[in-house]
């Protein structure tokens, strides 16, 4: 029941948006005409495996522990808590961290290497404090562009963001923006919510995996409906078509807001998983071709058919190999797909896991092999770790 009425509301909603924006398509395309994007702007991605050209690639200077509030608490897992309860609003481990931030540099310069232009966020001082109206805080880092930032075309969308402690994590990437609109890109900053008590379930009752498992069927979540709000991670683009899912940090109104923006030239489709503990959709469903999409097996999409019926490929990845004792203080293990396409024929993996590996040489896909283990224990994958600012190919549909 509740899955049918789910799927009746997003096709109530994807109806009205169509509508809505069927109405428009007069003004926009003067808009269109009277504003012609330069040919030397520097921002163009459709999808995730075009010809990588640009990108984004974060870093892990100063990186800090989120302070352990209520939204934090609900993206963590419990042999967690402790090490945030303990170290909340300090640095990381700087040990862990020296190694870190040696494993992305080297990430970057293989990029580099393979022919992409590689930029970097500043630095900045993530242990200050600071104070709304609605909350105090901490900050975090500036280590995951695609959390922050989703490239649709040649737009930048700043996404708004759930964690109080990142608030202000744009900061860190406002340079480079303001540089890429110089050069003839979009730039949209979505709605920036209060961060308000009420855009959380303060009493959101978490103690175990199957409490979080029976949550999510429910469609249960720590943030409310107060406010839109959502992580850019939370969507993944294949050309006219993006999918998203709702999450402990993207709500409903956030996921119709993007709709509603990105209409009619782009269609929002909101897909779900068995996932106890949904945050960015890039470690459960990765888009790596036309057609092709790794699904994770621990976390199955309930719609899953439609990609089927429309000839898409769905491959399973296989169960990762990191070991059990290497912290992963904001993610899973599921990261060993959490790949970075440079095209269609060659991906960024981790040096370890070697059954991934295998997979994508069967797939007739050439690995290339980076080492970002201890990158990993900060919440991403290759694909977390970067933003990809221009691939070289234009827009079409691979859905219809």
């Amino acid at each position: 029941k509740l899955r049918g009425a789910f799927t009746g509301w997003v096709q109530r909603t994807f109806q009205s948006t169509q509508a809505a924006a069927a109405s428009q398509n007069t003004c926009a395309a003067e808009d269109k005409a009277a504003s012609p994007v330069p040919k030397d702007c520097l921002v163009c991605s459709y999808n995730e495996w075009d010809p990588l050209e640009e990108v984004i690639v974060g870093r892990a200077e100063n990186a800090c522990v989120p302070p352990f509030s209520v939204e934090v608490k609900a993206n963590t897992y419990e042999k967690y808590w402790g090490f945030y309860q303990k170290f909340g609003g300090q640095g990381f481990p700087k040990d862990h961290l020296k190694k870190a931030i040696a494993e992305i540099e080297e990430m970057c310069n293989i990029l580099k290497g393979e022919g992409v232009i590689v930029k970097r966020p500043d630095p900045i001082d993530w242990s200050v404090k600071y104070k709304t109206p609605d909350f105090e805080s901490t900050g975090m880092y500036g280590a995951m562009p695609r959390d922050i930032l989703l490239v649709v075309g040649n737009e930048i969308i700043e996404a708004p963001m759930a964690w109080r402690a990142r608030f202000f994590e744009y900061r860190a990437y406002r340079r480079l923006i303001k540089d890429y609109f110089n050069s003839g890109a979009k730039w949209t900053t979505a709605p920036k919510p209060t961060m308000a008590d009420e855009l959380y379930d303060q009493n959101y009752p978490i103690h175990s995996v199957e409490d979080r498992h029976k949550l999510a069927a429910q469609g249960k979540f720590v943030t409310t409906e107060f406010e839109p709000c959502f992580d850019a991670a939370d969507f993944i683009r294949a050309g006219r078509d993006i999918f998203v899912q709702r999450s402990q940090v993207t709500n409903y109104m956030g996921i119709e807001w993007m709709r509603r923006h990105l209409a009619p030239d782009y269609r929002v489709h909101v897909i779900s998983f068995k996932d106890p503990n949904p945050m960015h959709i890039d470690a459960t469903f990765n888009i790596i071709g036309p057609g092709l999409v790794l699904s994770n097996p621990d976390r199955p999409c309930h719609q899953i058919e439609l990609f089927k019926k429309a000839g898409w490929t769905v491959i399973q990845p296989p169960v990762p190999l990191i070991p059990d004792d290497h912290p992963l203080w904001m993610s899973s293990k599921w990261l060993s797909m959490n790949v970075l396409m440079l095209d269609e024929k060659r991906v960024m993996v981790d040096a370890n896991e070697t059954s991934i590996q295998k997979m994508f040489e069967k797939l007739g896909i050439s690995t290339i092999k980076v080492n970002i283990r201890h990158a990993n224990s900060l919440g991403g994958g290759f694909h977390c770790w970067t933003c990809d600012i221009r691939r070289r190919g234009t827009l079409q549909s691979y859905f219809d």
